[in-house]
């Protein structure tokens, strides 16, 4: 379908930013696990941070679909420097926009908007996809509390200026969801630490920390969601507001595997082998047919869970599920064979290819892993739920 005129100038503009100030840098932070620092820099320049925060807090005021015209494009480029943008576009700053304090907003929404990058703590070392067996929790000090935590794989971590912190309210019951809320913690406070970051296989132009919360002061106005000991509703909005996160993570897939096919088609329409281009052999012609007949069925998947959110609203659960899935596995499926269409260039890392592969294979476990989201999509419908579309009648019972 066509794009309206502004969205259209919209991806206009990142993609300039892409083509021009990433592209060209994103193998060396690849090959030296730097963090895009130029990156930032670039897309700090461009207002492109602005893009999700309310006008009130100097941004632009948009929405999902918005962010993933700007994270399709970053991530055809590069898949670590689009990270950048999702940490604030489905990120801490959407969550504080939509549930905080007037406080709370006013205090950091500004910063979003001016490129200053926030994280979330949710995964423990002994608690990743299982967040109900998180150990992080607060302890109460006067009129708030103290933050016990440690938090394994925070994106961007190191470099952030707040973290969003999953944990356990006093008087929750280990195990359960029961309790769960949020917090926001200043990364410049007292009693944060960064432990150590982890060496990847693929985004490595945007780190994964360790960091440590050692008895870190948390005020009342710093509580995002707060948990009740009673049940699990604070982790349910929590877990709903993820749905931001997991079409953002299906964005950037579109946007690498569309920059791999975007590169194999020229490669094949280069490459000659023998008296013949790669482009005239029918078997590779199919390839590059399947790679983008699987590309635009993931993408209109993903634009239904976006237009279902509408303006200001949050995508679906069920379709974004769905989204994420479809976009995962296309990614992986178009890389994988835009490696295989230029042979033993596609496997060295003197071409693209390769990296945006090794990049889409960590999105597959970010945001919910492609197993849970099926868990989520099956079960769902065997409970009578189903999609949006007149075609879909739930199951008699």
């Amino acid at each position: 379908m066509s794009e309206s005129e502004d969205h259209a100038a919209l991806r206009k503009l990142a993609r300039d930013v892409a083509e021009r100030d990433i592209a060209p840098f994103a193998a060396g932070w690849d090959e030296t696990e730097e963090f895009a620092e130029a990156s930032l820099e670039a897309l700090r320049r461009a207002d492109l941070f602005t893009v999700t925060v309310a006008e009130e807090f100097g941004g632009m005021g948009m929405g999902d679909v918005e962010a993933a015209i700007v994270l399709e494009e970053i991530a055809r480029a590069d898949v670590s420097s689009a990270i950048l943008c999702q940490l604030v576009f489905n990120g801490p700053p959407r969550a504080i926009e939509h549930l905080g304090n007037e406080t709370m907003r006013r205090n950091w929404l500004p910063k979003a908007a001016a490129g200053e990058l926030f994280c979330i703590g949710i995964t423990e070392p002994d608690a990743g996809s299982a967040a109900t067996t998180m150990r992080a929790h607060l302890v109460p000090d006067g009129d708030g509390w103290r933050l016990e935590a440690y938090k394994n794989y925070v994106t961007g971590g190191h470099r952030a200026v707040a973290c969003l912190v999953w944990c356990r309210f006093p008087g929750s019951e280990a195990g359960t969801g029961k309790g769960i809320g949020a917090v926001l913690v200043d990364l410049a406070a007292d009693g944060v630490s960064v432990a150590g970051t982890h060496r990847k296989m693929g985004l490595r132009g945007c780190t994964e920390a360790e960091l440590a919360f050692d008895g870190v002061r948390v005020a009342p106005e710093d509580v995002l969601v707060a948990g009740d000991p009673a049940d699990n509703s604070g982790l349910k909005t929590l877990l709903a507001h993820i749905n931001h996160e997991r079409c953002g993570n299906a964005a950037m897939c579109l946007g690498a595997a569309q920059g791999a096919l975007e590169y194999a088609i020229a490669y094949m329409q280069e490459r000659t082998v023998g008296t013949k281009k790669l482009a005239e052999l029918q078997g590779l012609q199919w390839k590059i047919a399947d790679m983008a007949v699987e590309l635009e069925g993931a993408r209109l998947l993903l634009d239904r869970a976006l237009q279902l959110a509408g303006p200001g609203g949050t995508p679906p659960p069920l379709e974004s599920a769905m989204a994420k899935i479809a976009c995962n596995l296309a990614a992986k499926k178009v890389c994988d064979e835009a490696i295989q269409l230029l042979g033993g260039y596609g496997y060295s890392r003197e071409y693209p290819v390769e990296r945006a592969y090794r990049d889409i294979r960590g999105l597959s476990i970010g945001a919910g892993t492609v197993e849970i989201q099926r868990n989520f999509v099956g079960t769902s419908l065997l409970a009578g739920k189903v999609p949006a579309g007149p075609w879909w009648k739930a199951p008699r019972r």
